[in-house]
């Protein structure tokens, strides 16, 4: 499994509604992530800055290229850009981290 890790930029005041949109995270969207080879996915606020660190993992080979031009990801992009920092075509913005440590 590769590790990663990203952040991404929740707009101020929007914690709740965040968290109150992926407690009811679609099904279809679970099971694309899934498909992909997406696993252990976690989403960490910090309150201080509103910035979101994301973490996870994914089998070699896996297709989450893919993702950005599936229906329901562009939906679900729709759905979420009122509250966070979003890109021209919809899609979170979304800095990756280097991994500086790891101990199995």
């Amino acid at each position: 499994m590769q590790r990663t890790a990203f952040k991404m930029f929740l707009n101020p005041g929007c914690a709740a509604e965040y968290r109150l949109r992926h407690d009811a995270i679609w099904p279809e969207l679970a099971s694309l992530l899934r498909e992909a080879g997406v696993a252990n996915y976690s989403i960490h606020l910090d309150e201080e800055t509103s910035i979101l660190f994301a973490y996870l993992e994914r089998r070699e080979g896996h297709a989450m290229d893919a993702l950005p031009g599936h229906p329901v990801m562009r939906r679900w992009w729709d759905h979420m850009k009122d509250i966070m920092r979003a890109n021209a075509d919809g899609s979170p913005v979304a800095v990756p981290l280097t991994e500086m440590f790891y101990l199995p």
